[in-house]
């Protein structure tokens, strides 16, 4: 009965942010599907800066997950200066990653032509990823508040905005990819224009919102801008930075594979676009459930609550197992068919077919890795998980990958079951990490 509590108090926080999570992933889906419509040297391209981008990206918005752990242990520690402070600081933060990424990944622009890739695929990316790494500076501003407002357990109102966003941006790819109502026709860099809009359409809004919002009078910070406390950033950096640094690890371990691609040809660079999509549009499940569990954790430790630890990360587990279980059998019996809802090229389609039954072998680890590692984030334990990550994805996944790549000759497949390979390792390292971590806090005075 205790499990079945709390999987319901986990569930009421995480259904809007796993919708909210699957809304952005609308995004990549629709920028994926739109972009497929140009061809298959626009779709590689697109991989490339992806690959790119969500390093970058990733690591903003790992730092930024502090954000959500202090307010929450604040929260429950009934301390509403100190999540406002919170709240504040993590938006400085987040402006002030967003305008160093946006200008460290500018002079990498210059040089894409250097990274390996086919000349045409290269050339066609430039102007698309510097549009899309100014996105990031409003990206990260709003994810800094959308962490205050989720750990204060208000996660609908974000969700409705960032949905809006969402909306937004799908029909300014419309207009601008195509040249509609007047605009013209921008082609790729459309999608990018449209991309950076939305999302500062959405950071406007949530400023709006929570200035607005009642009962959020004492928890939200009276004025934005003002002189900070560098105590404030040194907690936000202490679990932020460990935390992106294990979450960076997981995601360049995909983009580098994205890169690997390149050698296969612009095929191979598009079928690993399409089944990452796809992947990472079923990840926002747990990822969404994750969040929570992050919130949940952290609440507990600072209510002094610890002997709901456990109880909390047992029903987690088994959350993610049982949607993990859903996941693997549909992609396992759709695979082909979603493959051929992205392009009718019949080599990209079959492809990634064979690259979507090795997503859904990997969806219970990939389920348990992400929950465990957020639930540790909870009880400040991001250092060794860090380390964790780069052993599993680093030394064991990709090594492994490039063995059964090019020493197998398994191509994009054997890339594919060495980062299916990372995500297991990670699954069976970070899970004990927790059960004793847990255990330890339960037992202090």
């Amino acid at each position: 009965m205790r499990l079945w509590h709390e999987s319901r108090l986990t569930l009421r926080l995480a259904v809007p942010l796993m919708i909210g999570q699957l809304s952005q992933m609308l995004l990549g889906v629709a920028d994926t599907v739109m972009i497929g419509q140009l061809g298959v040297t626009e779709l590689a391209a697109l991989t490339f800066a992806s690959s790119l981008f969500h390093v970058p990206f990733v690591f903003g918005i790992g730092v930024l997950t502090a954000v959500s752990v202090f307010t929450s242990n604040r929260r429950g520690a009934n301390d509403a200066a100190g999540a406002r402070g919170s709240c504040r600081h993590g938006l400085m933060l987040g402006t002030a990653l967003g305008l160093v990424l946006f200008g460290i990944f500018w002079l990498v622009s210059n040089h894409l032509g250097n990274l390996g890739q086919p000349s045409e695929v290269s050339t066609r990316t430039t102007a698309y990823f510097r549009i899309l790494m100014a996105s990031v500076v409003p990206a990260l501003a709003s994810i800094a508040l959308k962490n205050h407002a989720d750990a204060l357990n208000r996660p609908w109102p974000p969700f409705w905005i960032f949905l809006g966003g969402v909306v937004l941006n799908i029909a300014l790819n419309w207009v601008m990819i195509y040249g509609k109502l007047g605009c013209p026709e921008l082609g790729f860099e459309g999608a990018a224009w449209a991309t950076l809009i939305s999302r500062t359409a959405i950071l406007v809004a949530m400023m709006v919102w929570l200035r607005r919002a009642r009962g959020l009078q004492d928890w939200v910070p009276r004025r934005w801008w003002r002189r900070p406390h560098f105590s404030e950033f040194r907690n936000l950096l202490s679990i932020g930075l460990p935390a992106s640094a294990q979450m960076l690890f997981e995601v360049s371990a995909f983009s580098l594979a994205g890169l690997i691609m390149g050698r296969f040809g612009p095929g191979s660079m598009a079928a690993h676009q399409i089944a990452l999509t796809l992947a990472a549009t079923a990840f926002m499940i747990p990822l969404g459930l994750s969040m929570a569990l992050t919130v949940r954790m952290g609440e507990s430790l600072g209510a002094g609550e610890t002997a709901r630890l456990r109880p909390i990360a047992i029903s987690g587990w088994l959350l993610v197992s049982g949607y993990a279980l859903l996941g693997a059998a549909f992609f396992l019996w759709f695979g082909k068919w979603m493959a051929a809802a992205f392009t009718q090229d019949a080599e990209v389609i079959r492809i990634t077919a064979s690259l979507l039954v090795i997503v859904g072998v990997f969806q219970i680890v990939d389920g348990l890795q992400v929950a465990s590692s957020a639930m540790l984030r909870g009880l400040h334990d991001a250092r060794l998980p860090a380390l964790m990550g780069f052993l599993s994805y680093w030394i064991f996944g990709l090594p492994v990958g490039a063995g059964l790549a090019f020493g197998l000759d398994l191509g994009a497949r054997g890339v594919w079951w060495g980062l299916a390979a990372g995500l297991f390792v990670a699954s069976i390292t970070l899970g004990p990490r927790l059960w004793n971590r847990s255990s330890c806090a339960t037992s202090r005075p």
